[in-house]
């Protein structure tokens, strides 16, 4: 990593920029992206310009993270605290992964590869003692995502949700893998 700046074989995960909106809206508005976060929903560029500053800052490699392929966006990758108080608690010094990435670029294995960069990272470079993710139960390609970048899975839980969506009475599972499991022989 140099800097910020996260390369692997065919992706640059580099911090975002605020003219990064227009594509941030764009990946945001594409009703199968946001199936297992909104129902489809878009989210709004208002919310996205607003937030975009607080996504800015990356330091270490933690944050949000836009992928680019041959110069091209593709979606983002995250590697940052848990929010407080979120639902799964966690140890001091957890990670939580996350990615969104954009239709077009479904079923290349950038989901995978751009994970697994930020899994290592987190651990060779970070050092740190756990590295988690979350996704609703029925989001089965995200879960093969966790999967194949190494994390396991850990529970099933249940929130509650004002308007919920289809699939949320199956609730949401948490994948996690440590660094001494990381690290442990194959």
């Amino acid at each position: 990593m140099t800097g910020s700046v996260l390369t692997t074989e065919r992706l640059v995960l580099r911090p975002l920029r605020l003219d990064d909106v227009d594509a941030l809206v764009e990946l945001d508005a594409d009703p199968e992206v946001m199936r297992y976060l909104t129902g489809g929903a878009p989210t709004p560029r208002s919310d996205i310009e607003r937030d975009l500053p607080t996504w800015l800052d990356v330091r270490a490699g933690v944050g949000r993270l836009a992928a680019l392929v041959d110069g091209r966006f593709i979606g983002w990758f995250a590697l940052r605290p848990p929010p407080p108080g979120h639902i799964i608690g966690g140890l001091p010094g957890d990670l939580e992964l996350g990615y969104r990435i954009r239709r077009d670029a479904w079923g290349h294995g950038y989901a995978t590869e751009g994970g697994r960069a930020l899994v290592a990272h987190g651990f060779r470079t970070l050092d740190v003692p756990r590295i988690v993710a979350t996704t609703m139960t029925v989001n089965l390609a995200s879960r093969r995502v966790m999967e194949k970048v190494g994390l396991r899975f850990l529970s099933t839980f249940h929130l509650e949700w004002d308007d919920p969506i289809d699939g949320a009475d199956q609730g949401e599972v948490l994948y996690g893998l440590t660094r001494a499991e990381f690290e442990a022989p194959a």
